[in-house]
């Protein structure tokens, strides 16, 4: 996969509480079984800590935090 920032869940965490699924507007979640699943990685944008802000079990990591664009979250304003 190409993508180098998305969130991903920890299930054993995940409590169902569908905040992410309802913050994010760019499709990355779907609902598989009852419970959030990211299905669109490559609608997340670079930087955006939106879901996990959200997020009352700490269940979001994200894939490339380390090397992540800093203000690409504040820029668009995806996390307020």
């Amino acid at each position: 996969m190409s993508k180098q920032w998305y969130p991903v869940i920890d299930l054993e965490k995940c409590n169902g509480c569908m905040a992410c699924y309802n913050k994010c507007k760019r499709g990355v979640y779907d609902v598989v079984d009852n419970r959030p699943m990211v299905v669109n990685p490559e609608g997340c944008m670079d930087g955006c800590h939106g879901c996990g802000n959200l997020c009352p079990m700490q269940a979001i990591s994200y894939y490339g935090e380390g090397n992540a664009i800093k203000n690409g979250c504040q820029s668009s304003g995806c996390c307020k």
